[in-house]
């Protein structure tokens, strides 16, 4: 009997593979939490959510990393991501980018329904941040919408791609993501007090002096971040199983630093980034692996 050869990659299949690789080493260099959360999901939603989160970081070393240290200005970096902004429709529009990153996005988005409606949003976040006007309460809400909530709502749609979830389900599961990219970002917020006051000149709450912050300041936002995962934590179970262990590994981590910066006095968090050890994240991630119940914050 003769076998008969496999079909020989395409240019197209090669350029996709290239585009999905710069994705995983974008996620290999830059996270830590959130790399170790995509190892826990099935294969092919695993490569779709790291080409999210490579889009969403080079747009973010746009407006607060690589494109300062390479000495761009504020009108340099707002042409570059606008730049940025306008390859990505092009590519979700025409399925192909010279950029790999953004090719490797499009790709995604095409396959799981990610158009301008969630790309618009995070776009204008990452401009906000090249704004140095303070911040209002309702441009915080704004902007924590288009910098994370739209973040979960993309790599929700990469979990349900294949789901037939009813219509009220859905809608619980959409404010979950968004929930919990909700308490993601503002977790960050607290962690990164001393960078955003003391290099970038942000404060992302508005009506607390962060120089003076307090234990019932810190304890107050706590609580709101505290009520958006169990908000979060309640839908986890409605996940397919090939996404539930990692959104429950990334949900466990957070919850984790959330227990970590209340135990930690406010003043402390001027002078030190609040994190859980590696050892901790590989107990809370065998947990996560194993489907156990038991683990508790």
């Amino acid at each position: 009997m003769t076998r008969r050869n496999r079909a020989e990659p395409t240019d197209i299949d090669r350029y996709n593979a290239a585009a999905r690789s710069s994705s995983a080493t974008v996620i290999d260099a830059y996270s830590t939490s959130f790399g170790l959360a995509t190892r826990l999901l099935a294969p092919s939603v695993r490569s779709q959510v790291r080409t999210v989160y490579a889009l969403v970081r080079i747009a973010d070393e746009i407006v607060d990393g690589a494109a300062t240290g390479a000495g761009l200005d504020l009108a340099a970096q707002r042409e570059q991501l606008d730049d940025l902004e306008r390859e990505t429709e092009r590519a979700i529009h025409g399925g192909y980018s010279t950029n790999l990153v953004v090719h490797a996005f499009a790709t995604t988005a095409r396959q799981v329904g990610i158009d301008f409606r969630l790309t618009a949003p995070f776009f204008a976040s990452m401009r906000r941040d090249l704004d140095p006007s303070p911040f209002t309460e309702a441009g915080v809400a704004e902007y924590i919408y288009g910098s994370a909530e739209v973040i979960g709502l993309m790599c929700l749609r990469c979990f349900m791609q294949e789901s037939r979830s009813s219509t009220t389900e859905l809608a619980l599961l959409e404010d979950g993501a968004c929930r919990l990219g909700a308490a993601f970002q503002k977790v960050n917020f607290l962690r990164d007090l001393a960078c955003d006051r003391d290099t970038l000149g942000r404060n992302y709450f508005p009506g607390v002096d962060v120089a003076a912050m307090t234990d019932a300041d810190k304890n107050r936002i706590l609580d709101d971040i505290d009520a958006d995962l169990a908000v979060a934590e309640n839908v986890l179970p409605m996940l397919p199983g090939g996404s539930r262990r990692a959104v429950t590994l990334a949900h466990r981590l957070f919850s984790r630093l959330s227990s970590r910066l209340r135990a930690t006095p406010a003043r402390q968090l001027l002078r030190a980034r609040v994190r859980v050890p590696d050892a901790e994240k590989l107990v809370i991630a065998v947990a996560a692996t194993l489907g156990s119940g038991t683990w508790k914050r």
